[in-house]
């Protein structure tokens, strides 16, 4: 190969590496900043292909989409200078690559250092205000809502838009949970108890109402039993009077053949008397007409 022919070799490659060195793309996920020799030039990219000086100019791409920030959990104060532990994540993403770039000098760890140090600040002014219990259970919707406005807020100082902000679990400390959990337990048992005695004293007083009510029904149905027997009895008198009124003689027969039947039941009974006894009148007549 001639001289010429490698020069024009080496030509043409200084050329497509000159030419390569000159240009950049930028994808539809990213953000790019221009520097001439290390200063600041340009920032506002749009996708495409671009050009540059080699040598000059050089380029820094940075992820335009959302990323999330999982902060360590934390402990807060409450109201009651109690502790929660507070697990939160954060979503965000670079809105202004030149802001980012010169407050955070482009680096992702710094700037989740700043977010963190951001939400911890809002966190801890919005538990420092509330109880445990609105902290846990009645006021998260409203915390979230305050701690999203106050670091949204903050965050655009950095060039970075803060899409959400979520609490993941508030927990109390184990020494403190321990506490609560015993102090539950003996609310629920105090609880447990007087609903017990509740229904205890409901069941006295209902058994005593149902006594109460058993003792008038018997005394009732007594009443109501002597009334009808004594009716009864009388009008029983009434008719033996009647039957005895009409017929003292047949009467007197009845009533002696229901007496020999009582005494005489059983064949092995023995009733010992003097013959000439009034209870052995009929059974005189009988022999005499025999």
């Amino acid at each position: 190969m001639s001289r010429g022919m490698s020069a024009l070799l080496i030509g043409a490659v200084a050329v497509l590496v000159l030419g390569s060195m000159s240009v950049f793309t930028v994808d539809e996920r990213e953000l790019a900043i221009k520097f001439r020799l290390g200063e600041f030039v340009r920032a506002d990219y749009e996708p495409g292909l671009h050009f540059k000086t080699p040598f000059i100019n050089n380029v820094r791409k940075f992820d335009s989409r959302i990323l999330t920030l999982d902060a360590d959990p934390e402990r807060f104060l409450t109201v009651e200078k109690k502790n929660v532990i507070v697990d939160a994540f954060i979503k965000w993403r670079i809105s202004n690559v030149e802001s980012f770039y010169k407050t955070t000098n482009g680096n992702e760890q710094q700037a989740g250092m700043r977010l963190r140090q951001i939400i911890n600040d809002a966190l801890r002014s919005e538990f420092g205000k509330r109880t445990i219990q609105e902290a846990i259970s009645g006021e998260r919707s409203e915390i979230m809502d305050v701690v999203n406005s106050q670091v949204a807020d903050r965050a655009t100082e950095f060039g970075i838009k803060v899409v959400d902000v979520r609490i993941k679990r508030v927990e109390l400390p184990q020494e403190v949970s321990s506490s609560v959990y015993r102090r539950m337990e003996a609310e629920r048992s105090r609880v447990a108890k007087e609903l017990r005695a509740q229904g205890h004293e409901a069941a006295e007083r209902l058994r005593a109402e149902a006594d109460r009510q058993v003792t008038v029904l018997l005394a009732e149905a007594r009443r109501d039993a002597e009334r009808i027997r004594g009716q009864g009895d009388a009008r029983a008198t009434e008719i033996y009077a009647d039957a005895f009124t009409r017929d003292e003689e047949f009467y007197g027969f009845y009533r002696s053949l229901q007496a020999y039947n009582n005494v005489f039941d059983k064949p092995e009974d023995l009733l010992v008397l003097d013959p000439t006894s009034e209870f052995f009148e009929y059974f005189k007549g009988a022999e005499a007409g025999r």
